[in-house]
């Protein structure tokens, strides 16, 4: 038995959606991200001989339908919204391969296949042959991921897919996403998370100035603390007069 739901409600952002899928009454597939598709099209020019490019910014609907498949090494999540004008699939593949360490498994995004219908008239203004077009990507490997954990990046993240409109390239814009097709340790909870590279360098620049800090005042704090002890030693010798005539000012 297999049950999908668009939890997209919860998320504070506008623009984030959150999808779940259930096999057996236990996730399978959790995806949380927001995505929009930049996509080129033609239109007439003024003067109805040329034709000049536009473009359209199609954002991911917070009321898009949805299905989802479940496997030990892959999963599929598909979308659909504005009465299927625009159909999303991402397809992830979970894969064994031998490393200096020895053996290990990692998750990926392998596929993804964007439909769009150029005749729709909430993006597209106008389209020059209007019709439904797919973009797909071309030999995939993104969100690289150990098994057994989650993806996160809050970073945007551009990926590039060709439209069978004349091989134009459309742009898949990702953000704060939390994603785990494979491996869920309980329902609704995700692994452990594996950062970005983005991320992960974006945390080390905001902690690398606070750790530089901490170094600098442990340095004067060590510092003060030689010269106060070297001070009260020195303080604490008897000057001994090198003038005999001081002597009898002694005792």
């Amino acid at each position: 038995e297999q049950e999908v739901e668009n939890l997209s409600g919860l998320s504070p952002n506008p623009e984030k959606d959150i999808f779940v899928v259930r096999e057996n009454r236990t996730t399978c597939l959790m995806a949380e991200f927001a995505a929009k598709f930049i996509v080129p099209y033609d239109v007439w020019a003024s003067n109805y001989v040329d034709l000049i490019t536009e473009q359209a910014d199609i954002p991911l609907s917070r009321g898009a339908e949805m299905k989802g498949k479940c496997g030990t090494n892959e999963s599929e999540l598909e979308l659909f919204w504005l009465d299927q004008a625009y159909t999303l699939k991402l397809s992830f593949l979970k894969e064994g391969h031998n490393t200096s360490r020895g053996p290990e498994a990692s998750w990926r995004l392998s596929r993804i296949q964007f439909t769009y219908d150029t005749s729709e008239r909430t993006y597209f203004k106008d389209a020059v042959s209007p019709g439904k077009h797919t973009a797909s990507s071309h030999r995939l490997s993104a969100l690289v991921t150990p098994a057994g954990r989650s993806y996160e990046c809050q970073a945007q993240q551009t990926i590039t897919l060709v439209s069978s409109d004349h091989q134009k390239s459309v742009q898949l814009l990702l953000s704060e996403v939390r994603l785990q097709p494979f491996d869920i340790p309980a329902d609704f909870v995700f692994s452990e998370e594996h950062k970005c590279p983005v991320d992960q360098r974006e945390q080390l620049e905001e902690t690398l100035p606070l750790i530089l800090g901490l170094i600098l005042g442990l340095v004067i704090v060590v510092t003060l603390g030689i010269y106060h002890i070297h001070h009260k030693l020195t303080a604490s010798q008897v000057q001994i007069p090198r003038d005999r005539s001081q002597y009898k000012h002694m005792g």
